[in-house]
Order: structure tokens, then C-alpha cells, then sequence
């Protein structure tokens, strides 16, 4: 038997991956990821969901819904809200904390490192006696290709 299989031959990811727990990798599952792989920015379950019916590919709203959670679990990909509070997904080129830009816009992403932020949340947590503390940015705005369309436009 091949190592990561189970005897029925179910592939199993690897544990250190997703966080010591093992996942079978579905079909459902794999042609999620497949699909994360092939986008550039972030998209929500029911965008990824069209997509993967436009391909042909059978996977439930609930099952789209519960694989993502997962990735996101496993920290295998970003999960963040939208303008409108609506949680979005994708797969993140750099690995360990990150925050992002997010056009309000179109919804591009760019991923940034801002260590002043992670100094300060730290400090912050600290001066409260707060510990095993975590923390989310993101920074809305006008990316440069909508801020020129709109200055344009305008």
C-alpha cells in the first residue's frame, strides 16, 4: 500500500499540511483546488461554485461550502470578508501571516507583509495581558487600474 493511502485506496493528505489531521482527498476536493489554483483573486463559494458548474464538474453549494472551510481550516488557503461581509477564498502565494489590499471594486488582492502592524498588535495584547493573540487586516481602496477608469469616467 502506497504511503498516505488507505487500503481502500483513498489518497489521505499529509498530515503536516493540515494541521496534524488527516483529509481524504475527494474528487469533490481536488477539483475545488484545482479550481483555486487556476484563479488570481479571492472568490466566494457561490462564484467558485458556477465556475465548477460551468466546468462540468458535479459538487453540491453544502459540499463547496464545507471543502473550502476546510482549506481554510487546514491553512490551505485565505478566507477574508468582503466589502459586503460575504466570506471569500483563495489560494495565497506566500506562505505564514500576511494581510491584504482589496480593491473595492473589481476585488483584486495583493498580498502584503506589514511588520509596524504585527508590532503593534503585539504590543497592544501585551499592554491588555492578553495572549495567544491573532489578528486580521485588510485595507479597502480603489486599486490604480479603477482609480484611473474612474478618473476617466469622471
Amino acid at each position: 500500500m502506497a504511503h498516505g493511502a488507505k487500503a481502500d485506496g483513498t489518497k489521505l493528505a499529509a498530515p503536516a499540511a493540515t494541521g496534524g489531521r488527516e483529509q481524504r482527498v475527494t474528487k469533490q476536493r481536488l477539483a475545488v483546488s484545482a479550481a483555486l489554483d487556476e484563479l488570481d483573486d479571492f472568490v466566494s463559494t457561490q462564484e467558485l461554485y458556477r465556475i465548477l458548474q460551468n466546468q462540468g464538474t458535479s459538487v453540491s453549494l453544502a459540499t463547496a461550502y464545507r471543502i473550502l472551510q476546510s482549506l481554510a481550516d487546514d491553512g490551505l488557503v485565505d478566507v477574508l470578508r468582503n466589502g459586503e461581509g460575504e466570506a471569500v477564498y483563495r489560494r495565497c502565494a506566500v506562505t505564514g501571516h500576511h494581510h491584504h489590499l482589496l480593491c473595492r471594486n473589481c476585488g483584486k488582492a495583493v498580498e502584503v507583509e506589514a511588520p509596524a502592524v504585527e508590532t503593534w498588535a503585539a504590543r497592544t495584547a501585551a499592554q491588555h495581558g492578553y495572549t495567544e493573540v491573532a489578528h486580521t487586516v485588510e485595507i479597502y481602496g480603489l486599486c490604480p487600474d479603477c482609480t484611473a477608469r474612474k478618473a476617466a469616467a469622471g
